[in-house]
């Protein structure tokens, strides 16, 4: 008989039994082989759930685990969930991160701002002091005295001879009838003469000697530069030609070419300030003239006229100056210029608030001083805004989806801030100083710091009192914009 046959029925019914619970567990097994646990969300050690890791300097590039970045050669960053921006709050950023990237910060101060604006410009004659010197008749060239374009001539200084056969017959007709004693035939002859273009002085010279006088000398009215001199020895002349243009030069215009954004500011009549290259340290004073109608199209400029007195004739026409128009300082909020980011449809800056977080604020730009540009609308007096490094702070708002503050639009009140945590450990001093230490702590796990040397802030100059370099200590710091604080401080073993 076979074994299984001398089994008793409760016998086989067991062993099935036994049987059946072995396979379930096997089938259990083996449906579950090669399955791997489903993954935990990445905390840091602080607890905190991370996101993803990234490079700030691509920050848009993500990774699923930290390790060294492929296009730098620095650590990947973490994101943590509990960083995501908000109307109210911004984005965040670890205070580590700011000090390794060099951020600055600024105060949104009301300061000076002059109304004085700047312009480069060109001395130039004054075309409102120029002088024409014509033939009233037709002659000729009888002698010409040496002149040339560009000599400078005083007024009545002789320009040509002109020898002029019409005035002959009718200056000898004037002297006939002067004879006669008629006082209204003399004052008829004299208009006669005046019609045929006769100066008064040559009719009295005539009336004087008492002859005719046919060879006329044609003078300089004004003193000044001779622009253009149109006349030769022996040469004919008609009646109407220019002889010489002579421009004057007891004033002189400076052109300058003000920026049409702040052509507003220019008023006629105000005064000017103006310095010469070519006289290093003497300022020229004079008053807007003119304003030009029309703007350069080329240089986006409007031109304006400063009218100089040129005493000595020291002020030379093609002479490059630099034009200070206006000069009343009144105060107005500015921040500087660097802080500024121009993306050319509008001007954003960064406003720092507590616990390393920003907000990315639109403001409307007012003039420029120096190094500090006004703030006309977007910002409050007393602001903590980035000064360096609000470009990458900027890449971070953008990746988190953060939209500028528009211009005004009133802030949302912030949440109340946590009171700060304050991180324990240990370490050895290497330097001190009145408000600052050096340590050589050990690892800090809650906030992922490895052991390392770094310079603190003290939270008061009193904390370390009695300490001196090469003390093992046990200190607590403070996480803040600005850097690391150290808030308590101990010699090792001290409570």
């Amino acid at each position: 008989m076979s074994p299984i046959r001398s089994l008793s029925p409760a016998r086989l019914a067991l062993a099935a039994a036994a049987i059946a619970l072995v396979a379930g567990a096997a089938g259990y097994g083996l449906g579950h082989l090669g399955k791997s646990p489903a993954p935990a969300p990445s905390t840091s050690a602080a607890g905190r759930k991370v996101l993803y890791w990234y490079d700030p300097m691509v920050p848009a590039q993500h990774f699923d685990k930290p390790g060294k970045s492929p296009f730098m050669d620095m650590q990947l960053v973490p994101r943590y969930a509990d960083e995501g921006p908000s109307a109210a709050s911004g984005v965040q950023i670890d205070p580590a991160r700011l000090q390794s990237l060099g951020v600055r910060y600024a105060t949104v101060e009301r300061t000076d701002f002059a109304d004085e604006l700047t312009a480069p410009g060109v001395l130039e004659f004054n075309q409102r002091d120029v002088a024409i010197v014509q033939a009233r008749a037709n002659g000729f060239v009888q002698r010409v005295y040496g002149r040339a374009p560009g000599d400078v001539v005083r007024a009545g200084a002789p320009i040509a001879d002109l020898l002029v056969p019409s005035w002959g017959g009718a200056q000898a007709e004037f002297l006939a009838v002067r004879r006669t004693g008629d006082p209204a035939l003399e004052a008829a002859a004299r208009l006669r003469l005046r019609l045929l273009g006769m100066p008064e002085g040559l009719i009295e010279a005539v009336a004087r000697r008492g002859q005719a006088q046919t060879v006329i000398t044609f003078t300089s009215p004004i003193g000044g530069a001779i622009q253009t001199l149109d006349v030769r020895q022996g040469m004919a002349v008609n009646m109407g030609q220019t002889l010489a243009q002579v421009s004057g030069l007891g004033t002189v215009w400076l052109t300058a070419a003000v920026p049409e954004a702040q052509s507003g500011q220019v008023r006629i009549g105000a005064p000017a300030r103006i310095d010469l290259a070519a006289f290093p340290g003497e300022a020229f004073t004079g008053r807007i003239a003119a304003v030009l109608p029309a703007a350069q199209a080329e240089s986006r400029t409007l031109q304006v006229r400063v009218e100089l007195s040129n005493r000595g004739g020291r002020l030379r026409p093609g002479m490059y100056g630099t034009a200070h128009l206006g000069g009343t300082a009144h105060p107005a909020l500015s921040v500087p210029s660097e802080a500024v980011i121009r993306t050319g449809k509008r001007a954003i800056v960064m406003v720092a608030g507590p616990g390393g977080r920003f907000q990315p604020v639109e403001v409307q730009l007012g003039r420029e001083d120096g190094a500090r540009t006004e703030i006309l609308a977007g910002l409050s007096e007393g602001q903590k805004v980035v000064a360096s490094g609000q470009f990458l702070i900027d890449s971070e708002a953008s990746l988190a989806g953060l939209q500028a503050q528009a211009v005004g639009t009133a802030p949302a009140t912030p949440p109340p801030q946590p009171r700060a945590a304050l991180y324990e450990t240990r370490g050895r001093i290497e330097s001190l100083t009145a408000d600052s230490i050096t340590l050589s702590h050990e690892p800090v796990p809650a906030i992922g710091w490895p052991a390392m040397t770094m310079t603190f802030k003290l939270g008061s100059p009193a904390l370390a009192k009695g300490a001196k370099v090469g003390d093992r200590v046990a200190f607590g710091f403070e996480q803040k914009p600005d850097g690391p604080v150290v808030q308590r401080l101990a010699p090792t073993g001290a409570q």
